[in-house]
């Protein structure tokens, strides 16, 4: 029988995975969006912040789906 500790933390890091995973999708996703100009971002400037904001988007997303599915996560 499990005590009501217990059950709160199994329900808090079972939530922490999904939310994390979500949070991955997210991440990669916008960045792919800036990547293949979704939002129609004109020529000029916007357009090396463009390549450089989708290229962090992504980097940070393949470095949190390496924290959470390794997991290595400072705040537990």
């Amino acid at each position: 029988m499990q005590r009501d500790d217990e059950k709160k933390t199994n329900g808090t890091s079972v939530m922490r995975v999904v939310f994390g995973i979500i949070m991955i999708i997210i991440y990669v996703g916008m960045g792919v969006l800036l990547l293949i100009n979704f939002f129609d971002w004109g020529p000029g400037i916007q357009q090396w912040l463009r390549w450089i904001g989708g290229i962090a988007f992504i980097v940070y997303g393949i470095w949190r789906a390496i924290r959470q599915f390794w997991g290595i996560d400072s705040s537990l």
